[in-house]
């Protein structure tokens, strides 16, 4: 994260990211709902911003839908790096609160993580974890809307076991859209 200031060693950091967009339903079960043709170049285009930022997760935790894995999918290619991945059965539709505890088991040697999910629930845990003291712009952000393909990330000082509400400072909210 070259523009945001030093990162010590001590600090870790979380992105939490809604997946690029979906299909509609058409008869599919929600769970099985592909990524459009859009929603794969804004998965693609987010890859590449992490790349550029040097934001590349060590350690994530996807929901299994089709739609985060395919959006992950998409963001490995873009990178070229790929942490290791746990679809994790809780993340699908979860609440914040249960996002929360995902990330609470997280590894501590892990500096950096993502969390590939769905709204409500990553978009709530965002405003959960802000502590307040974060980019001015970007916590503005995450008070309008939290569209498709949209990253949020955070400093975190703590160990992910200590993760609790305003732990978190919000670093960036990036929505990715692919642009020809």
């Amino acid at each position: 994260m070259r523009h945001h200031g030093a990162m010590t060693d001590s600090t870790r950091v979380l992105i939490l990211l809604r997946h690029a967009k979906a299909a509609d339903p058409e008869g599919r079960a929600d769970r099985d709902r592909p990524l459009t043709e859009r929603g794969v170049a804004d998965a693609t285009a987010a890859g590449e911003w992490l790349k550029d930022e040097n934001l590349l997760p060590t350690q994530v935790f996807c929901s299994p839908a089709l739609r985060t894995r395919q959006t992950w999918s998409a963001v490995v290619e873009a990178t070229g790096q790929g942490g290791l991945v746990d679809h994790d059965e809780r993340i699908y539709n979860a609440s914040d609160e249960q996002l929360l505890q995902v990330l609470r088991e997280t590894d501590d040697n892990a500096s950096t993580v993502a969390l590939v999910g769905h709204s409500p629930g990553v978009p709530m845990l965002a405003a959960l974890l802000d502590d307040g003291n974060g980019d001015q712009v970007a916590r503005a952000s995450l008070g309008d809307s939290f569209p498709t393909c949209t990253a949020a990330v955070f400093r975190i000082s703590t160990a992910w076991a200590d993760l609790a509400a305003g732990s978190a400072e919000l670093v960036e909210v990036r929505t990715s859209r692919f642009s020809a």
